[in-house]
């Protein structure tokens, strides 16, 4: 379930990689101006998956479809929120960790079983067999951005915009260019780390990057976040820098300088994971 202080990592796709009815729906759904930014569109996703599980409890709604839109190079980009599936796995989060009276109070089991079958059938049922392995355009992390994330864009992609009425800080690059520094860092972290957890971690989100369309957008969001950070350390912030700078010295043999980057990183983003448990 999106929460309000998360960050986000999105790939848009032109409308060319989707096939010809989707093509007919975005760009209408474009044109009609019925899509919201990436600030007021967390708000309504998190809106949207509470109401679906209050709704009854009883069945998973049929759920309209909405998505982000981008004006890239003279191109519409689109990048779906594919809200049942976000519902459906809400609904079996909710029950992860809960003893099983409780679990089927919140969360019936007629409920959970029809959210397992959608999660299920969007990974590997009919969609897979007639259009392939389906994507799913957003990745969300709360109280923090994960590290791996950073290795795919670069400091100078930031854009950064602190007013009064709009605070925004996020990164957008070509999917070509993420793909790169993705498998630069996976060759990095593998020659000098081997099977580590960091290096797993890179290359999901590489395999990740590699099923969308070639023409396609990368945007790191910071989100909610930038309302837990004050404006001196926003414009200050330079992880992608950091991370750039560990794999460069990682892949020189140099352990003091990416360790040195590594720590700065983690006691950076430490701040903000520590914030979750303040009352």
């Amino acid at each position: 379930m999106p929460s309000l202080f998360a960050s986000y990592l999105r790939v848009y796709e032109p409308l060319t990689a989707f096939d010809r009815e989707r093509q007919v729906f975005w760009r209408r759904y474009a044109k009609e101006g019925r899509d919201l930014g990436p600030v007021e569109g967390p708000v309504r996703q998190r809106t949207a998956v509470l109401e679906a599980l209050g709704a009854g409890w009883t069945r998973l709604p049929d759920l309209p479809d909405e998505a982000y839109v981008l004006e890239w190079e003279n191109s519409l980009l689109i990048c779906p929120w594919n809200l049942r599936l976000r519902v459906a796995e809400a609904a079996l989060n909710a029950r992860d960790g809960v003893p099983a009276v409780l679990a089927d109070a919140f969360v019936p089991p007629v409920l959970a079983g029809q959210a397992k079958a959608v999660v299920e059938d969007w990974r590997s049922g009919a969609r897979v067999l007639e259009q392939g392995v389906p994507r799913v355009h957003e990745q969300i992390a709360t109280w923090g951005v994960p590290l791996r994330w950073f290795a795919f864009v670069d400091l100078d992609e930031r854009e950064i915009s602190l007013t009064a009425r709009r605070r925004t800080l996020r990164y957008r690059t070509e999917i070509s260019k993420a793909r790169r520094r993705a498998h630069r860092a996976v060759s990095v972290l593998r020659k000098s780390l081997g099977d580590a957890p960091i290096t797993e971690a890179v290359e999901e989100g590489t395999r990740w990057l590699e099923e969308f369309h070639p023409r396609s957008v990368v945007e790191l969001d910071y989100g909610g976040l930038v309302n837990l950070l004050p404006e001196d350390k926003l414009h200050e912030d330079d992880s992608p820098g950091l991370v750039a700078a560990g794999l460069s010295a990682l892949s020189r043999g140099d352990a003091d300088a990416a360790s040195e980057a590594y720590e700065k990183l983690v006691a950076r983003w430490r701040v903000v994971q520590l914030l979750e448990r303040c009352n």
